[in-house]
């Protein structure tokens, strides 16, 4: 029950975790989950969540690294594959030996073995975190590659490194030889294994496919059990590197996943669908564990009243610069060669801001954690292992202050254009489907006749919504500040009065009966008090939705809250001709007006409401859906040549076009299941 308990917990924290995240979008979500599992930790001082390394290994990066291998670009691998391998095994190496020696020279209490196995933990990266950064602020694209290819890789390699080092520190024995040989076996039986293990899988899966097992939930749940059945067979029966296995085993599945696709599109959308909760999942709880770890990890240092927190403090910023001053002059030494003497046709000239962004994305994370924590107590003369509560305290302190300063100092990196090889002259994944979308709304009031006007303005109404929760973090703060939201409420309120005006005239007119009057009144009155609260707004546009889709499942033809005045037909009648008023005064302003944007926002909201009005009695049946549904399919058709106009001008990579192509794919799939029903 405790166990259930605390997975309960870390979830709720996940969820809390992505809206903080929302409202704080220049502090990573990563970092947000690291705190939220501290926080958690000092509210419930019992909770705990041990888990052993091999495990950790099993639950969370095999699955991590299985996806991220299927959905590297290969030629993207291929082209970087000195650059990645190179700072995946050498610079592990080079980080282990150097920051050893640093370590046992800035500490003199700590062995130097044990030294080399706290600096070994150290040297492999993580690039959630760093992918969170990138989704608000623009980082290289070469500089993103190198980080997640690495990141495949490096796991494996500083790991093998610490066990060796803690063994050294545990038995007081090392053999270079042996370490070498046992290196090379694990990464090279490792890959074998990797690629038989994953042609056996695949071949296992067409075996079933011809045989008429073709169930696709089945092949669904095969395909997400294949990197455990990898990392299992590799690491407990031939005690190879099972992380390189699930890395190895990923690439050959997109390869063959590349070929069969479009005959399996089914499976694709489910198996797509599934790895985003589970990568949603994983990503984030490994964070919060993270966040769990910290205050047991520097609890046994911070007891110690012999110890000064400021000459602690001093050790972790040290370690730190440490750990990344190594990583930059790696970057430096390594571009100047690939510039100078490298086969890649696009190798930049070494520049201090390229450089910077290399060095300071390698930040650590919770395999560096999770590793140090399994530090044994004592050795195998039954003595304490040297300073443990020590080396857990500089672990944890390098993880937080290379997630600090990545924070920090990226953003401010990337202010500016760089003017090397490492440019970002292509457009990102948000900005892509921004331009899809914007020019789908284009679309759409081009194809609005007389006929479909209700149901395209709705149509417009989706991607509108769908447009502003992709906006770019600029565009955000735009529309946040206080001036654009005044302007917003002096242009609704204006468009009220213009409504109250003619309803008025009406009355004295006595074309409108008392109690009509009144509940325009009532109505207008409510409309100007949602105006002037947006939260409120947003509860009642909820309420509308839920409304709306109740009396859809009832079969009923109802007209929408907002636009239902009253029961008298003459009520609909005479708003019908208030709102046609107001859209005509707005049309007059918007002449004149600026910023565009906002009035054409108002006057949109204003055109969907009076086509709803002239046909209430289409709002749910099936003309009306058949109408929406050959809009979206005109509309898809677009986007995908929106997309190939992109890929050949060349603002969007290869892997950026398939991620766009996929996400209309997905869009149409559930067109097409909602047609179907």
């Amino acid at each position: 029950m405790d166990l259930l308990l605390t997975i309960f917990l870390l979830l709720i924290c996940l969820l809390i975790s992505n809206v903080v995240s929302h409202y704080t979008p220049y502090i990573p979500t990563a970092l947000i989950q690291v705190a939220l599992g501290v926080i958690l930790v000092l509210i419930y001082e019992d909770i705990t969540f041990d888990i052993e390394t091999e495990w950790f290994l099993l639950l969370f990066i095999a699955p991590l690294l299985f996806n991220d291998g299927s959905r590297f670009p290969r030629e993207e691998l291929w082209r970087m594959k000195g650059p990645i391998l190179g700072n995946a095994i050498i610079l592990v190496l080079l980080t282990t030996v150097v920051g050893g020696y640093f370590i046992h020279w800035l500490i003199e209490e700590i062995p130097l073995a044990a030294a080399f196995a706290l600096a070994a933990i150290l040297s492999p990266t993580d690039p959630v975190a760093v992918n969170g950064i990138a989704q608000r602020i623009r980082i290289p694209q070469k500089v993103l590659s190198l980080v997640r290819g690495e990141s495949l890789i490096n796991d494996a390699s500083g790991l093998v490194a610490f066990n060796y080092a803690v063994a050294a520190v545990v038995t007081g024995y090392f053999s270079l030889s042996e370490a070498l040989f046992d290196f090379s076996y694990k990464f090279l039986v490792g890959g074998i294994l990797g690629l038989t293990l994953g042609l056996l899988v695949i071949s296992i899966r067409l075996v079933l496919r011809k045989q008429g097992i073709n169930d696709v939930t089945f092949h669904t749940l095969l395909q997400i059990m294949t990197p455990f059945l990898i990392f299992i067979v590799t690491e407990e029966l031939l005690h190879a590197s099972g992380v390189i296995a699930v890395v190895v085993a990923g690439i050959v599945h997109s390869l063959v996943r590349e070929q069969t696709e479009t005959f399996i599109a089914e499976e694709q959308v489910l198996t797509e669908n599934i790895w985003t909760i589970i990568l949603f999942i994983l990503n984030g709880v490994v964070f919060l564990l993270l966040g769990l770890s910290i205050p047991t990890s520097m609890s046994g240092v911070l007891e110690n009243p012999n110890i000064n927190l400021w000459l602690l403090l001093l050790y972790v910023l040290a370690v730190g610069l440490m750990i990344l001053g190594i990583r930059f002059v790696w970057a430096y030494l390594f571009s100047l060669y690939e510039y100078h003497f490298g086969k890649m046709k696009e190798a930049a000239k070494p520049s201090l801001k390229l450089m910077l962004y290399i060095s300071l994305t390698g930040v650590r994370g919770t395999v560096t954690m999770v590793g140090v924590l399994s530090l044994p107590f004592l050795m195998d003369n039954g003595e304490a292992f040297p300073n443990r509560a020590l080396l857990l305290f500089l672990a944890a302190g390098t993880i937080l202050f290379t997630l600090i300063v990545a924070t920090i100092i990226l953003p401010l990196l990337s202010k500016g254009q760089m003017v090397d090889g490492g440019t970002t002259e292509k457009m990102d994944l948000n900005e892509a489907q921004r331009r899809i979308l914007l020019a789908s709304i284009r679309k759409i009031k081009a194809e609005i006749t007389e006929e479909n006007e209700a149901p395209a303005y709705e149509l417009i109404e989706e991607y509108e919504l769908h447009f502003h929760h992709i906006q770019t973090e600029e565009d955000t703060k735009a529309q946040a500040n206080k001036k654009y939201q005044r302007k917003t409420r002096e242009l609704r309120l204006k468009a009220l009065k213009l409504e109250r005006k003619y309803v008025q005239r009406q009355y004295r007119n006595k074309k409108m009966k008392e109690e009509v009057y009144d509940a325009f009144e009532k109505s207008l009155n409510r409309r100007e008090e949602v105006v002037a609260d947006n939260a409120r707004s947003t509860m009642l546009y909820l309420q509308g939705k839920l409304i709306r889709a109740w009396r859809r499942f009832r079969g009923q033809n109802s007209r929408e809250e907002e636009t239902r005045l009253v029961e008298f037909q003459e009520g609909l009648q005479l708003q019908l001709e208030a709102l046609q008023a107001a859209l005509s005064g707005l049309e007059e302003t918007a002449k004149k007006y600026e910023p565009k944007e906002i009035i054409d926002s108002v006057i949109s909201d204003y055109k969907q409401m009076t086509s709803r009005l002239k046909k209430p009695e289409a709002l749910y049946d099936e003309k009306y859906e058949l109408q929406k549904e050959e809009l979206r399919v005109i509309v898809m058709d677009m986007g995908r040549s929106v997309i190939y106009k992109m890929y050949v001008a060349g603002e969007i990579t290869r892997e950026q076009a398939k991620e766009l192509r996929r996400y209309i794919h997905n869009v149409e799939s559930v067109t097409l299941y909602e047609t179907n029903k």
